[in-house]
């Protein structure tokens, strides 16, 4: 096989000190051990608090300004119904508040914008707003904004991501998307602030947020005379959208800014700051920024450089694991519009799962977490992660890396080099150049592309890079959904949320499954763990198992890495926790206690 000029040990070594030695602070990895000197307390994440530590007496007023770390612009779809992308999400944490609160096993509990109620026996869920819940413009939140929601999920001319298998098990759902129903017949108004929703089958998942019962409300009155076509490109989505927390959006700077202030009208604790400014910060600069003291926290603070801003001064960092993992992606079909669902193409380039196999064994991920990320990433080993406890199948031990491994396996599977160039070719004999598409941003997207690169062309594969480089963010995803033919395989994230399901990603019928893979037997799976047999817990679990050995055999997706998040946050901020399972939304409590930090 070709043979490339770094061995897999040295290469790995070399890669690290292109990520780690030219950080904003000047930190260096070491490529003898792949420790750096914050290894020890960046590798336990356990021991990062997770609420800021500030005694101080907090100001009435003062200004918070905080940086959501991206090399990209956001793109501005600020109502839940249209957003697709974590930095929209991340823009609408202190005004666009969710319906319900979470516990620290990510299910729904009282005390939130609403309550929920599950009749398992009835199949009906029954949503009870708060009496004092407003939108930020003084109007009520209504039953008729919670049901405006689901029908425009559910319009036939929708624009968004959101209608998939959650929309469709609600009674009369499809017929009213298909047309033969103006209304959804499973959906009632018992009262101004009850909703009932009536499924067709109720599953456990529906116990976690976001995982079955939608979470939001779209105020109705905001878009009158606009049809459900134009919504997402709407004024209440883009320029002047509202929600029910704790601040408003009162001022937008499109793709770069966006200001705050008090929304006089909270259900909850009066905010005590004059105003937030959240702004998006290049990764190559926010060291510098949060050395200046520019900001007084950072979302998305890049793990890659953790070592050069751990100790920097005026700040404690908050940590916690994400609800996320990364993954290698093949392309093997199309989307449908017409049926929203996945074309499964049988004759796709990555169709054979030896070949998915083996490039899979061929990187090594344990090192990468360790080099890479000062251990607070670590290998996935299958798409369900630890993080939800026993779900997470733990005796399975995924890909890692095995060179001979993936070599055999595509010997075996006809994949030879058959005109000694270094490069196999395919079981047909036939050129084979696979396209590979990765994200551009930050310092270790370049050298990390390279590794995987550089990995697969080690057992014989001719590996380029769809476009001839790195993408930016929303041009990557707006390749992948869609499918771009010059994307053979992908590296990419998805963000779990509070329902273990894997259902959301990689269902028939969700627009998020960018890989296109589908087959009776994942459908098969993926409804058992979304099944009411599975409110026995027994039976959830082995549903769980059974659909992560299924998928690391199918190796449609293979997991990467698992992740770990930290959060810098000034000494002068107060009253903020990072916490899952806070019992009201930190963004109404955070405060400051001094002018300047």
């Amino acid at each position: 096989m070709k043979k490339t000029k770094f061995g897999m040990i040295t290469l790995l070594a070399a890669l690290v000190l292109g990520a780690c030695g030219q950080s904003n602070e000047g930190g260096t990895g070491s490529t003898d051990t792949g420790e750096s000197s914050s290894d020890a307390a960046a590798s336990d994440i356990g021991t990062m608090p997770l609420a800021v530590v500030n005694d101080g007496e907090v100001m009435d007023g003062g200004t918070l300004d905080v940086a959501v770390v991206m090399d990209t612009q956001f793109q501005g779809l600020f109502q839940w119904e249209f957003y697709q992308d974590t930095y929209d999400n991340d823009f609408m944490l202190p005004s666009h508040e969710q319906l319900f609160l979470r516990d620290a096993d990510f299910k729904i509990v009282d005390g939130g914008a609403a309550d929920l109620d599950l009749d398992i026996e009835n199949n009906i869920a029954t949503i009870t707003l708060r009496d004092d819940l407003k939108w930020s413009d003084g109007v009520d939140v209504t039953a008729e904004d919670v049901i405006f929601s689901y029908e425009v999920i559910g319009h036939k001319d929708y624009t968004g991501i959101r209608y998939d298998n959650t929309f469709t098990n609600v009674v009369g759902m499809e017929e009213y998307h298909n047309g033969d129903s103006d209304t959804i017949s499973g959906i009632t108004a018992v009262s101004d602030k009850v909703v009932e929703v009536e499924f067709k089958e109720m599953h456990p998942g529906m116990m976690q947020l976001g995982g079955g019962v939608w979470y939001s409300a779209l105020p109705k009155h905001t878009f009158e005379g606009i049809e459900v076509a134009d919504m997402e490109s709407s004024d209440p989505v883009r320029s002047n959208p509202i929600g029910f927390g704790p601040y408003q959006m009162s001022n937008i700077v499109p793709g770069e800014t966006v200001e705050y202030t008090p929304n006089e009208h909270y259900y909850g604790a009066t905010p005590s700051l004059d105003k937030i400014v959240m702004r998006g910060v290049p990764s190559a600069s926010i060291n510098e920024a949060l050395n200046a003291k520019q900001y007084d926290l950072a979302l998305k603070m890049p793990t890659d450089t953790y070592d050069s801003y751990a100790d920097t001064d005026g700040y404690q960092i908050l940590g916690r694991p994400e609800q996320s993992y990364t993954y290698l992606g093949f392309k093997l079909g199309t989307w449908n519009e017409e049926t929203n669902s996945v074309e499964y193409n049988p004759d796709a380039k990555m169709a054979n799962k030896a070949l998915r196999q083996a490039m899979g064994y061929a990187v090594d991920n344990d090192a990468i977490g360790e080099r890479f990320y000062y251990g607070l990433r670590s290998n996935a080993s299958t798409l369900i992660p630890p993080v939800y406890g026993s779900l997470h199948n733990s005796e399975l031990e995924g890909y890692h890396l095995d060179l001979d491994r993936a070599n055999q396996l595509l010997d075996d599977a006809g994949f030879i080099d058959v005109d000694g160039d270094g490069f196999r070719e395919d079981p047909d004999g036939n050129k084979l150049t696979i396209n590979f598409a990765s994200m551009a941003g930050g310092e270790t997207a370049q050298p990390l592309a390279d590794y995987y690169v550089q990995q697969w062309q080690e057992i014989g594969l001719d590996v380029q890079y769809s476009t001839g480089r790195l993408i930016d963010f929303q041009a990557f995803y707006d390749k992948l959904k869609n499918d771009d033919p010059d994307i053979d395989v992908y590296l990419a994230a998805w963000g779990t949320g509070s329902d273990p399901s894997p259902t959301g990603l990689w269902g028939p019928n969700s627009a998020f499954n960018y890989t296109r893979y589908e087959s009776d037997r994942n459908t098969e799976l993926l409804a058992a763990i979304d099944s009411n047999d599975s409110f026995d817990e027994e039976k959830r679990k082995e549903a769980f198992d059974a659909w992560q050995e299924y998928m690391l055999e199918e190796a449609f997706g293979i997991p990467t890495l698992y992740r770990n998040q930290v959060l810098p946050i000034s000494d002068r901020v107060a009253n903020f926790t990072w916490a899952y399972d806070a019992d009201h939304n930190p963004w109404a409590t955070i405060g400051v206690t001094s002018e300047s930090r």
